[in-house]
Formats: structure tokens, sequence, C-alpha cells
């Protein structure tokens, strides 16, 4: 499928601040799952310095640097991207596996970021044990099991802005939105041995409004299939449907933004925008 997707950030601050060095995560990453037709980003003020960088996850990240007071920060970001895949499944582990789920050796170290849990709680331990019993110790269908359980059983609501909820919460009935759903889902399966990090991006949902808003799902990772993403919003197996910009082992490494500003008594208020156009013939030409 073919996305052009447009996305508006405006701070607005009480009175004019400094602006210290600025991470952006806006730019959709390109690998095997998405090609990364184009990118464009506009800033005002325009800033003093800029360079991008791939990030721990392969996350494309710019930082950029200011000079002077303002009493706003606006970017705009088109990305064109053609996502790949259609088949989620289209792997095989190396050996017959079962949960608590073990990685060769080699991957440790490079895993125990994705595996430690960030707020553990026996509450969400005795709930991947019962899951992991559902689905026979199946490490393949834990994950869609569990996707599609968070669906079903949890109460889903918009929230813009705030920390995710501790995932005991949420499993306790607490409303939750996106990102908290996401960080539920990671410590399940955490719990269970597989690997997991929070992803951040945009999801094609059939409407008529070209308004959006920026989502959050999980990935898992398997020897063989790599990472493979899982979006418990909607309790489903993420395909082409989705579009990838960050991801992190914590949630705050998949921000859309990072920095500070220097303003004795100074807020700041955010208003953003985000149109989607799909297409799935062809790119989409600008309008």
């Amino acid at each position: 499928m073919y996305f052009r997707i447009e996305h508006q950030l405006r701070f607005q601050y009480s009175k004019p601040v400094f602006l210290e060095p600025t991470v952006v995560r806006l730019r959709p990453r390109s690998d095997s799952w998405q090609n990364l037709l184009n990118f464009q980003m506009t800033v005002h003020p325009s800033p003093q310095g800029s360079t991008t960088a791939s990030g721990l996850d392969g996350t494309p990240t710019t930082l950029l640097w200011f000079n002077g007071l303002t009493e706003s920060l606006s970017l705009t970001t088109v990305s064109e991207v053609q996502t790949l895949q259609q088949n989620p499944f289209d792997f095989i582990l190396p050996k017959i596996q079962s949960l608590p789920f073990e990685y060769p050796p080699q991957y440790g170290s490079v895993l125990a970021p994705y595996l430690q849990r960030l707020n553990p709680s026996a509450q969400v331990t005795q709930f991947a044990q019962k899951l992991m019993k559902e689905v026979d110790h199946n490490p393949i269908a834990f994950p869609s099991l569990l996707a599609a359980r968070i669906n079903k059983n949890c109460k889903i609501e918009f929230r813009e802005h705030g920390d995710p909820l501790p995932p005991e919460k949420v499993l306790g009935g607490q409303p939750a939105a996106c990102r908290d759903l996401a960080v539920l889902f990671m410590d399940v399966c955490r719990s269970a041995g597989l690997a997991s990090r929070f992803t951040s991006g945009y999801y094609h949902l059939e409407t008529e409004a070209p308004e959006r808003e920026l989502h959050a799902w999980a990935e898992v990772y398997f020897s063989g299939g790599g990472w493979r993403g899982y979006d418990p919003t909607h309790g489903l197996t993420v395909a082409d449907c989705h579009v990838a910009v960050a991801s992190g082992a914590d949630p705050v490494l998949a921000a859309p933004t990072s920095g500070t500003i220097r303003g004795t008594g100074a807020t700041s208020k955010l208003d953003y925008e985000i149109s989607i156009q799909v297409s799935e013939t062809a790119p989409i030409k600008q309008t």
C-alpha cells in the first residue's frame, strides 16, 4: 500500500523561551517492511543547525538546535511510504520451542533491555501464565491471542497526553489509550520470555475523515522472524496497514519529540494535525 502522511506539530509558549536541543522522531523507517519513498520536514523558526542519525533501534532521529528566543515551534513533515508486508506470519522458528521462550545464548546481552519488565506485578504475571496455558505454550500463537484478548477485555479511550499507565491498572479495568495497551502487551510478553519493544507510527483505518492520530503498538522478536508487530488496540497482527516510525525498549525512546525549554515561569501548549491518504496501486500525488 502507498501512504502519504502529513504531520504538523505546533508548540506555543506563554512567553519567549530558549529552545534546548530538540530530538525529532517523525521520519518513517525504511526496511524490509516498508520503503520510505520521500520525506520532507519544515521547521519554524529555522534551526541554527541539524543532524540526522540512526537510533538504537534503527529509528531515524533528527537533532535540532536553535539560537535566540521564540514564542513558538512548529514542525511539519510529509512522508510518502510504501508498505510491503501482507503476510505477517511468513517465518518459522529455527527449532521447536515453547513458552517461557528462550533465545540463543548469543542474543542474551542484545535482547536484555527488551526482556526487562518496567513495572512488574503479580497480576500481570498470573495473566501471562494463564494465556500460556491457553495456547499450550505455543510462542507463535501467544502474542496473537494476547492482542485479541487485550482488545476484547480492556476499556479503550483516547488520551492525548501523559505517560503510559502501569500495566496492572489497565489489566484492572482503568480506561486506556493505545500507548497504555502497548505497554501492557510488552509486559505480558516479557513475562513469558518474549523480547518486545514499543513502536509508534501511523495506522490506516477505513474512514472518511482525513484527520488521524499518532498510533502505538508493540513488536515481538522471534529468532528466524525478526521483529513482528502486534496491535492490541485493534486486536490484530501488524501487516501493511501500519507505518512504523520509531521503536524502543522504553516508550520514551519512541516519543515523536524530546527536548526542554529555558524560560522562567514559561508554559507550553501543543497542537497537532495528522492527515493520511492511502492508495493500494500507485504512489499518491500531492494535490
